[in-house]
């Protein structure tokens, strides 16, 4: 059976904001500040001081990008959210689907230690991820070089996610847990396990990135 998992709590003080969040946070923010300083001279800015003033308290909310305690084990989540899926795949891997609802921290961390092989950015649809359509979305394709052997991971952007954001390119070496992308707003992350490698996660779990361990010894 798999383990229990507590989520650390992930207050944006505890932490910092993702990289990649400028485009949309900074315009959100800005107008916020502006219709609050007009509010008390103007009916139209306080109208939107409000409304505009939420909109950028869930930005933050969004983006935040809480420090973690990297968990120990073979392959640990590369998600934050709830398995979608378990699948057997045809090559004899097994895939885990992960997924990320707007509530959920959207950066996603290095599976396990290795060498980026290659970061494949394909083009594609933006139905919800939950989806099974959702099987051609955009998306980018990652690849690892692990002591496992080859680690895909795919994270594929969903209905209103319309942008992924890697933050390392090909070649480089990171850690288990580093930091290796953005996902803005909803979508999922597919992690594909090698042939006999057991799943240690079941469906409608929650998932934590850098966490919560998804392969049993």
């Amino acid at each position: 059976m798999p383990h229990s998992q507590t989520a650390p709590r992930d207050g944006i003080l505890k932490g910092r904001l993702a990289r990649g969040a400028s485009p949309w946070l900074l315009p959100t923010v800005a107008t916020a500040a502006l219709s609050l300083a007009c509010a008390r001279r103007s009916g139209a800015a306080k109208a939107v001081a409000v409304p505009a003033t939420a909109l950028a308290a869930g930005m933050l909310w969004f983006f935040r990008d809480p420090e973690r305690e990297i968990a120990q084990g073979r392959v640990i989540s590369p998600a934050d959210g709830v398995v979608q899926s378990i699948m057997p795949w045809k090559d004899g891997r097994t895939r885990v689907a992960i997924f990320m609802s707007p509530l959920n921290v959207h950066v996603n961390r290095a599976p396990l230690a290795g060498t980026v092989t290659s970061v494949e950015h394909i083009p594609g649809g933006f139905v919800p991820a939950f989806n099974k359509e959702s099987e051609n979305n955009e998306r980018v394709v990652w690849h690892f070089d692990t002591e496992l052997g080859d680690i895909e991971m795919v994270q594929i952007a969903g209905a209103v996610a319309r942008r992924i954001v890697p933050y390392v390119p090909q070649g480089t070496k990171v850690e288990q847990g580093e930091r290796i992308g953005l996902i803005r707003f909803g979508s999922r992350v597919d992690i594909y396990l090698p042939e006999g490698v057991d799943v240690d996660v079941e469906v409608g779990q929650k998932t934590v990135a850098g966490v919560t361990r998804i392969d049993r010894d």
